[in-house]
């Protein structure tokens, strides 16, 4: 069991693989993603239109999706519907990518509340690796459109000079902190929630494991518990809305 709230964000080395001075070993951060990637090609494989022969009706001309491809219509629905509603300019081509930043963070998210899991994106460089490689990407496709004229961001129009000199440093401080402020919220708001989580369980096991009448008092942590369950639940939900919402605007601004 878990001593302190933080160790449940430490990156343990499961199997060590050291060859010619460099560390291949086998991480727990590697073993959850490996089990998200798994996760979500099984529902890819388990949602794919498979009819056994034996119940297929050649006469009919219906066809019915299991649960697990609605499962996947849905996820695809609400990222396809994100972006048609940002990016007004061929946002199509935009889908794969978007798709698969938005599953990849929400299963992270949701396989990080199984208890005894790890949360890859309750580490910084987890989620900066996303929010700055997006970031260089809008970058180098807005100047590859507009070559120079993409300066443009960073000076209002109808600007004078000497407010100009003002505003350009402002602008391209702002610029710089989006894709800081983008992983740092994922970051931040998974590993707080997942912390204060630790902390309420940890009370609510001490004094269960109270031999007189005051361990009646569990009910109480063991409910607010339960509900933040729920909310770190909601949370994990909406942060992946979040970055993928402030990704197609961004993606917007720059095309």
């Amino acid at each position: 069991m878990l001593k302190a709230p933080l160790e449940q964000f430490q990156i343990l080395s499961l199997v060590n693989i050291k060859f010619l001075n460099l560390d291949f070993s086998i991480t727990n951060f590697l073993l959850i993603n490996i089990l998200a990637l798994t996760i979500f090609s099984s529902l890819i494989y388990l949602s794919s239109a498979r009819v056994e022969a034996s119940s297929f009706q050649k006469t009919s001309i219906y066809f019915n999706p299991n649960a697990w491809q609605k499962t996947i219509e849905g996820i695809s629905e609400a990222s396809a519907q994100l972006i048609s509603d940002i990016i007004t300019t061929d946002n199509q081509k935009y889908v794969p990518i978007i798709s698969v930043v938005f599953n990849f963070i929400l299963f992270s998210n949701l396989i990080g509340l199984i208890p005894y899991t790890f949360t890859a994106t309750s580490h910084v460089i987890v989620t900066f690796t996303l929010s700055f490689s997006i970031f260089i990407g809008i970058t180098i496709m807005t100047f590859e459109k507009y070559k120079m004229q993409g300066f443009a961001l960073f000076l209002p129009a109808n600007s004078s000079f000497f407010l100009a000199l003002i505003l350009v440093p402002i602008e391209f401080i702002s610029y710089i902190a989006r894709p800081i402020s983008l992983g740092m919220r994922l970051f931040i708001n998974l590993m707080a929630g997942h912390s204060l989580l630790k902390v309420i369980i940890g009370f609510a096991w001490s004094m269960l494991l109270l031999e007189n009448l005051t361990s009646l008092g569990l009910i109480l942590p063991m409910v607010i518990v339960v509900i933040l369950f729920g909310l770190e639940l909601g949370v994990a939900l909406i942060q992946t809305y979040v970055f993928v919402i402030l990704t197609c605007i961004y993606i917007q601004d720059g095309s």
